[in-house]
Order: structure tokens, then C-alpha cells, then sequence
């Protein structure tokens, strides 16, 4: 499969598998084909514009409100880049970050079981329990302080839902483009309350199988930070090419002169470190990412 039917199909097939009660409709299909081809040159960075010789710090803010929205009753999602019903052409990804969307699921609900290839799939619960199972035949329960991550490769089938039939619970679902094709498909959890800092940044997710945290296919870090008001933390890009997206999960952060509050996202690339200070206590996901795919 060559690169555009590869990012076609990861971002339109992809993401209708994941919804599966909810189909589109055949002229929003075509109508999301014919703008892949015409954005397909830049996909890379998509709407981040890249000039030539210039390698001032570039950044890009997607406000909360900005996102996409859609209630299903048993789940109520935001989506940070173009998935499902909500298409954006101008929220598409950022660089191999293709998918970051903030889901409530209903007590006892959740996603019947679907399939998924050529994807790094990270789960990181914000509240309550998720139950996964896949063909591979594993069967976990993830909560808060865990990350999940799911390399589905080849091709994968799986379900994820609310373990509790009296409580919701919450989590980001993250998809990366991987820098390796038709790998076999593979899943992983860990804890990672054992390596929490207070006010740093601190490694959950790398390239490195020996690293804190866990795996994936691709040259991409995230790192979590729990700040007290006042304290301030500069993380290092990891590689040469790579960007960071920034996500506020509770409080309020400045970041290199920014304001972001709650669920703000924000992308900084051409920059060799970033610089987060918080204004009140405050939860930061920050994901260290190639900007091309």
C-alpha cells in the first residue's frame, strides 16, 4: 500500500470503524476523498504551514470549544482532529498524531467490538474503569494511572467499556500513524503511578522497549505533568524533525507565552525545548511527535 492510500484509508476507514453505530454517508465519503487528494502535498503538517529556511518556533492553538462534538447518549466525545461525523479540513492531524479524542462513556456501555490496522493506539484513563479485550486474546482493565497501548498492525480486532454499571468513565484515545507497516499486532498496559514527579514532566510512552512507560512503533515520548500553581518545567524535544502537542487536562498553564485552560490543545514545532509554568494546579499531557508522516 503506498503512502496516500495509507493516510486515506487510516483517516476516513479508520475512523468509521471505531463509531460503529454511527455510518456516513456516501457524499460525505467522496466529498472527504476529493480533499485528501488536494491536501495529500502537505499532509505532513496538514494546516501547519512550512516555510523554507525558517526555523523560528511555530505554534498553533485548538481551544477547547474549537473541538469537535458529538453526544451518542451512551458516549459523549470531543475530537481534537477530524473523526467520524466531524470532518475539519483544516483538523486533520499533527504531524503523526492523527487522533486525540476526550470520551465519557455510559455505566456499563461501550465500543462493541471493531477492527483496526496500520495504528498506534494509546488509551490513557482519566476516570473510573475500562475493560479491553482483543483477538489476540487479552483481557484487561485499565484505570487511572495506567496507559494503554495497542499496536494493531497487521490487523486487530478489539472492544473497550465501562467496567461499572454505576459510574461513568473517561479517557483519551489516541491514534499515530506507526513508522512501520503490517507489524504484528500487539498490546501492552502499565502503571505508571511508580514514576509520577511532582511538578516535572515525566516519561509514559517511548520507541524504546527498555524505556519508563510503554512502547510503540514510531519515534514519539509523552510525558505527564502534575503541577502546583506556581511551578514551572522545560521539556526537551527528543528528536530532530519532531513537534510537541501540549494538552491541559485540568488547571491552567503558559506555555511560551500562551494562556491554556482546561482541554486547550496546543502544537509548537521548529523549537528545540518548551517552557510549561503553571498558573493554578495543573495536569499536562505533552506529546513529542515526527512531524511527517
Amino acid at each position: 500500500m503506498d503512502r496516500k492510500e495509507f493516510l486515506k484509508k487510516s483517516a476516513i476507514a479508520g475512523a468509521v470503524a471505531a463509531i460503529a453505530p454511527t455510518a456516513l454517508k456516501a457524499s460525505q465519503e467522496e466529498k472527504k476523498v476529493s480533499t485528501y487528494e488536494a491536501l495529500m502535498n502537505k499532509i505532513g503538517f496538514n494546516h501547519i504551514q512550512k516555510t523554507e529556511g525558517d526555523q523560528t518556533m511555530k505554534k498553533i492553538i485548538h481551544r477547547a470549544k474549537t473541538r469537535g462534538h458529538a453526544n451518542h447518549g451512551w458516549l459523549d466525545t470531543h475530537h481534537t482532529f477530524s473523526f467520524a461525523n466531524y470532518y475539519n479540513p483544516e483538523r486533520m492531524n499533527f504531524g503523526v498524531l492523527r487522533v486525540l479524542n476526550d470520551d465519557t462513556v455510559s455505566a456499563g456501555r461501550g465500543f462493541g467490538t471493531h477492527p483496526h490496522d496500520n495504528m498506534e493506539i494509546v488509551s490513557i484513563p482519566l476516570e473510573g474503569d475500562l475493560e479491553h479485550k482483543d483477538s489476540m486474546g487479552n483481557t484487561a482493565v485499565i484505570k487511572e494511572g495506567d496507559v494503554q497501548v495497542m499496536s494493531a498492525g497487521k490487523g486487530v480486532f478489539h472492544s473497550e467499556f465501562n467496567k461499572n454499571s454505576d459510574s461513568q468513565v473517561k479517557f483519551l484515545q489516541i491514534w499515530m500513524f506507526p513508522n512501520k507497516m503490517n507489524v504484528e499486532p500487539r498490546y501492552d498496559q502499565v502503571s505508571i503511578r511508580d514514576v509520577e514527579k511532582p511538578d516535572k514532566f515525566y516519561q509514559v510512552l517511548s520507541p524504546n522497549k527498555t524505556d519508563e512507560g510503554v512502547w510503540v512503533h514510531q519515534d514519539a515520548w509523552f510525558n505527564m505533568a502534575n503541577f502546583s500553581a506556581g511551578a514551572e518545567d522545560t521539556y526537551t524535544i527528543k528528536k530532530t524533525g519532531n513537534g510537541a502537542y501540549l494538552f491541559v487536562l485540568k488547571g491552567k498553564v503558559e506555555v511560551e507565552g500562551e494562556t491554556l485552560e482546561n482541554r486547550d490543545g496546543m502544537g509548537i514545532w521548529d523549537a528545540k525545548s518548551i517552557t510549561v509554568k503553571a498558573s493554578e494546579d495543573a495536569k499536562v499531557l505533552l506529546m513529542d511527535v515526527p512531524m511527517s508522516v
